[in-house]
């Protein structure tokens, strides 16, 4: 950093400290989860809408962000990020029943729609080439962190103290980043004539609220009910004219023609299986390794920690070998041997032993992780003209946040009602068959290797 103006250097870690709020509540949310249950009650369904209340807002505004920026100006932007993440984190904190909780989350998930995509727009417009990608690595490494730490940080407050006060891990990181927005002292930079898609935005989120809602509330009362048939009609239905809007609208802010390039559709649809094997098995794995085999939160936190290092250590060289060879073998063996790793928690049992039933298939699975993300996010990114690419990262990080929001809606049914030793089991093999879906739509689909490409 010391080549780097002092400009530069505000930028880079106001960047860094915006996105790793985000990403840091994002890891600490599953270790809390059985603690929430215990004071707040409403069983495996308050869970589930704990995580998908802020999945369904992040993953519906995460593509009008970008619209925002342009008509408001970044840093303005993220100021409302921050202050709006910060303002909810202590209504969760505050929350005296789960709907309150849930509605504070919603809020949540809309703030944080606000901070990755300003952040990394914030860096782009500041660096230039080589500094570009020196300050995008050091961003990813930095906030690559917050799935280090979350996970054990969250699990210490929750064991030592409360799981309220978890959620309110990023109130210094949040003022910080305040701090450091004021003494940048930058004008924002508006975009003349750009416009945001109320509209779009409203159907997407009405469209994936609907079918969540079913979701989750069907193992209750069935699909018989109206209560459950009509919002999943209507939320298809909204959907799918969030789909027409964006193919009729003059700026949309999903481009389906995105979707014409090969590499970039069948790599989000790898992504939609990977990531909903992601959310379900990070979801399960926390949880049940404290309601199920009775590890504190703390441990829980440790428990995924194995894979998560893996990633840190392996990325960077398996994104350089995959630049060179192409991503469609990384694609298609990564998913398999997450697969396998899943495969191994089967040998979870009664009695209970992290060491030998559940490390093996984390170190596995951890494998498979570093394999993948990064040659993903190439053949993705690679497909797209490098002047589009801020659109198609923002798309490709909205269907991996709906992937797993749906799969975490469904989960009553993946595990059979509940999250006991069976269910578990269940989850597994469902983690296994999605990771396995995945490596065969990048087998069957990606072709070539990461060089940029116009879309056809």
């Amino acid at each position: 950093m010391a080549q780097m103006t002092r400009d530069q250097r505000l930028v880079l870690a106001i960047a860094i400290l915006a996105s790793f709020v985000a990403f840091l509540d994002g890891t600490v949310v599953n270790v809390a989860l059985p603690a929430i249950r215990d004071e707040l009650g409403g069983g495996l369904a308050t869970q589930q809408w704990v995580v998908d209340a802020y999945l369904i807002t992040l993953g519906a505004l995460i593509l009008v962000a970008g619209s925002l920026s342009d008509v408001f100006g970044r840093i303005r932007i993220l100021r409302i990020g921050l202050l709006g993440f910060g303002a909810a984190s202590l209504a969760i904190a505050a929350a005296p029943t789960p709907e309150i909780l849930i509605v504070a989350r919603g809020v949540q998930g809309f703030a944080g729609a606000l901070l990755v995509p300003s952040s990394l727009a914030l860096i782009t417009s500041t660096f230039r080439d080589a500094a570009q990608a020196r300050a995008i690595g050091i961003w990813t490494a930095m906030t690559t962190a917050a799935m280090l730490i979350g996970p054990v940080l969250g699990g210490a407050f929750v064991d030592l103290a409360s799981w309220r006060l978890a959620f309110l891990i990023n109130v210094l990181p949040i003022a910080a980043t305040l701090w450091l927005l004021a003494a940048l002292g930058r004008t924002d930079v508006r975009r003349p004539g750009a416009r945001i898609d109320w509209a779009g935005a409203a159907l997407c989120t009405v469209g994936l609220g609907g079918m969540v809602f079913a979701l989750i509330e069907e193992p209750d009362l069935g699909w018989s009910s109206p209560v459950i048939w009509a919002p999943f009609v209507g939320g298809m239905l909204a959907f799918a004219g969030f789909l027409v809007r964006q193919h009729l609208a003059s700026d949309p802010m999903m481009p389906l023609s995105l979707f014409r390039a090969r590499n970039f559709w069948t790599g989000n649809v790898a992504t939609a299986f990977i990531y909903a094997a992601l959310a379900l098995n990070g979801f399960v794995l926390g949880v049940y390794l404290q309601q199920g085999a009775g590890l504190s939160a703390t441990l829980a936190g440790l428990a995924s920690l194995p894979a998560t290092v893996l990633l840190v250590l392996l990325s960077e060289r398996v994104g350089t070998l995959a630049g060179r060879r192409g991503p469609r073998l990384f694609m298609t063996v990564g998913p398999l041997v997450m697969a396998v790793g899943a495969l191994m928690l089967l040998a979870v049992s009664p009695d209970f032993s992290y060491w030998t039933q559940v490390l093996p298939g984390t170190v596995v699975f951890g494998l498979g992780l570093s394999l993948t993300v990064s040659p993903l996010t190439s053949a993705i990114l690679g497909a797209i003209e490098p002047e589009r690419s801020g659109i198609a990262s923002a798309v490709n990080n909205a269907v991996s946040r709906i992937a797993g929001l749906i799969v975490i809606a469904a989960l009553a049914t993946i595990v059979g009602g509940e999250l006991d030793l069976e269910g578990f089991h269940r989850a597994a093999i469902a983690t296994a068959v999605l990771m396995a879906l995945g490596g065969i739509a990048s087998f069957l689909g990606i072709r070539g290797a990461t060089s940029t490409a116009p879309a056809r």
